[in-house]
């Protein structure tokens, strides 16, 4: 038994264009589609339900390719610094969330970002120690690649003027003491000591992550997050016991962090194993962001000349970590945002090829040249850009990066002319998870409040292109293109619902748009209230 979705505006993302009158799905699976009177012939004593899509229009389940989804649900939880406009906010914010939390308790934020400030481009121990004396506080950047601390927590440390920098990583210093500011591999110089989340709250946090990806249209997403909450097998099975019921069904791609892919082997894991929660390839960083300027460039950066940013392993560290994933039959993938990143990425993939029928990635890929791409063209590859990016970044990323050296940034048509397959994510939380603002830049490049300045307007998807990258490019990305991204016959019956037909409305529009139903192995997990109709 199953059901007919008709009278909605169904595209299948096969082609431009292209779309069918309905589809008839049973037990998780599109069995048919067509037009409604064939697939009544064909399967009418089948049909137990006929959805009536009230000419809303249907795309195949987007999928963000890349995710914290543990993150997202953390950021749910804990104080929001993304949205301070300035330091005094942030710092009246965690003054405030101090105040509720228990004695000795850490204080632990996320998401501030000092090129989005008004009164400020810094912030350090000092600011902290001011609004917040008593307790521990660690505050991550946007980014992830830096967080600034108190002196409480450089004193837990023992981090002081003598500290010298690990490698792969940066101490902020002024006049020859610590700033609070710690940049990539720094940062584990006080992981040990930052307060390990319990299983419940991974598992809290989860829920308010899935439920909010729901509501954003999201079937599923690819998503890193094993070796950032103290034990890989909790971490895991927060994952199975949420994603198991029925209440929270989603699917979950994880990206395994070298740093647990021991314990992930020997525990007999393997890629591409499981079921909505399965295994991916091995995360690798290879460098940091252009926001707290660690991303690494060919060149100096062209607002501060003595900086081309941090290699978080050198070439041949970098080399031997590939070669470690081949060994376990694994595909890689390489967060590189800077160009000479990219660069040692791809040196290191052709240098240890994917096993057959296995393809990397490359993730962000912001920065590039010419050159790379060109032999980005000749590897089993997929490039997992995040096109939200540039509501956050532009403008002024232009003063950080020299682009006569380096002139591909933020290129995504430059990737899908170059014949590359291109994955669409968010990075959430480090941006919003909702995919129409990725498809907005992606399809703009201009910024709401200036709709009429274009960055780089030559770079500017389509409107199927720009959908594209959540449904076939994230299908791709996961070896899952002949299952999922598209409304075929045989594919998983996963389907987002929109309150506009998308490829109709100006571009201006698309952040307008609301997800009025999401569908997944058939089940609606989450509608408005104005949305679809079920009738039996």
């Amino acid at each position: 038994m199953g059901i007919l979705w008709t009278k909605g505006n169904i595209y299948t993302m096969e082609k431009e264009g292209e779309k069918v009158e309905a589809v008839f799905t049973s037990e998780g699976k599109i069995l048919g589609v067509g037009k409604e009177e064939d697939l009544l012939h064909d399967f009418g004593r089948d049909v137990r339900q006929v959805v009536d899509l009230r000419g809303k229009t249907m795309l195949p389940g987007f999928v963000d390719s890349h995710i914290h989804l543990i993150g997202l649900g953390e950021s749910l939880l804990r104080p929001d610094l993304a949205r301070c406009g300035s330091k005094r906010e942030v710092l009246q914010t965690i003054k405030e969330y101090a105040s509720r939390l228990e004695e000795g308790e850490w204080l632990i934020g996320e998401g501030w970002n000092e090129n989005a400030w008004s009164d400020s481009r810094e912030i350090t121990k000092e600011d902290l120690d001011r609004v917040v004396p008593d307790r521990p506080v660690l505050l991550k950047r946007i980014c992830r690649h830096s967080a600034v601390v108190n002196s409480k927590v450089l004193a837990l440390a023992g981090i002081t003027g003598e500290t010298e920098n690990p490698p792969g990583g940066e101490i902020g210093k002024r006049n020859g003491e610590p700033t609070g500011v710690l940049k990539d591999a720094a940062l584990d110089l006080i992981a040990p000591l930052v307060p390990k989340p319990s299983l419940p709250f991974l598992k809290r946090a989860l829920k308010l992550a899935v439920q909010t990806c729901r509501r954003y249209g999201l079937t599923g997403v690819h998503t890193e997050d094993l070796n950032y909450y103290g034990s890989f097998r909790d971490t895991y099975r927060a994952f199975q016991e949420v994603l198991q019921e029925e209440e929270f069904l989603f699917r979950a791609h994880l990206l395994v962090h070298h740093g647990v892919i021991d314990e992930w082997h020997r525990a007999g894991f393997r890629y591409l194993r499981g079921g909505n929660v399965e295994f991916g390839a091995m995360k690798i960083f290879a460098d940091g962001s252009l926001g707290s300027r660690t991303a690494l460039l060919s060149g100096p950066y062209k607002d501060d000349p003595a900086n081309r940013g941090i290699g978080v392993h050198s070439l041949p560290e970098l080399k031997e970590l590939v070669r470690k994933a081949r060994e376990l039959n694994t595909a890689v993938a390489i967060h590189a945002i800077g160009d000479l990143a990219a660069e040692w990425a791809i040196e290191a993939m052709e240098e240890n090829p994917a096993p057959e029928g296995m393809r990397d990635r490359l993730i962000h890929a912001q920065v590039l040249r010419e050159d790379l791409l060109e032999r980005l063209k000749k590897l089993p590859v997929v490039i997992d850009v995040q096109p939200r990016f540039l509501l956050s970044d532009y403008p002024w990323v232009l003063d950080r990066v020299d682009r006569e050296r380096s002139p591909l940034l933020y290129a995504w048509k430059s990737l899908l002319k170059a014949g590359l397959a291109v994955a669409g994510g968010s990075d959430a939380p480090i941006e919003p998870v909702n995919p129409m603002e990725g498809i907005y830049a992606a399809v703009t490049r201009a910024l709401p409040d200036r709709p009429d300045e274009a960055y780089d307007p030559g770079e500017r998807l389509s409107v199927f292109e720009a959908v594209s990258l959540y449904t076939s490019g994230s299908a791709r990305a996961c070896l899952r293109e002949g299952t999922r991204g598209k409304i075929q016959p045989g594919y998983d019956a996963d389907f987002t619902i929109l309150n506009k037909n998308i490829f109709e409305i100006p571009p201006e529009e698309i952040l307008d748009v609301e997800v009025c139903g999401t569908v997944i192995g058939g089940k609606i997990v989450y509608g408005a209230e104005d949305g679809i109709k079920a009738g039996t």
